[in-house]
């Protein structure tokens, strides 16, 4: 079933593959690549997941057939590789990466009652409750309850009064 959608998804970005072909030869691959990627960000769900997928792996250095690359992202560089069983999240900006599978297993983050996260941030542990968060922190480590935390990496400001 899916070597079947991955097919249909080839044959769908044909007319973006030649449009990315001839601009490629008057603009650069990085540019046609960028313009390219705009356009095909937009499709959502699992049929644009294909899609990108699809066009990526005839456009980068590198892209598995198991590689997912999420609504809204964008490529800027033709060398970019994405290796087998990578998850590109929705929204990246990706230049020259090569982007393997990370190891381990994904694990549930609670973020306690009454804790407010600030814009833009990133949250990757847990967070106790009554927490300020401030934006764009990211959080790597356990915050604890009715605290202020900020920065990158995010800590304790001061007690939550």
């Amino acid at each position: 079933m899916k070597s079947a959608a991955r097919a249909l998804a080839f044959v769908a970005v044909l007319p973006s593959l030649a449009s990315y072909f001839v601009k490629s030869s008057f603009m650069g691959r990085d540019r046609a690549l960028e313009g390219s990627t705009q356009f095909l960000a937009l499709m959502p769900g699992i049929s644009g997941q294909y899609l990108r997928q699809a066009f990526l792996a005839q456009t980068l250095a590198g892209c598995a057939p198991t590689a997912t690359v999420s609504f809204g992202t964008i490529f800027s560089k033709a060398g970019a590789r994405l290796d087998e069983r990578v998850y590109v999240g929705a929204g990246c900006a990706l230049g020259l990466v090569h982007i393997r599978e990370q190891e381990g297993r994904a694990e549930l983050v609670r973020i306690g009652a009454g804790s407010w996260i600030g814009s833009g941030a990133i949250v990757m542990a847990d967070v106790g409750t009554n927490c300020v968060i401030g934006a764009g922190a990211v959080v790597t480590k356990p915050i604890p309850d009715a605290v202020v935390a900020a920065g990158v990496p995010a800590g304790v400001i001061r007690p939550r009064t």
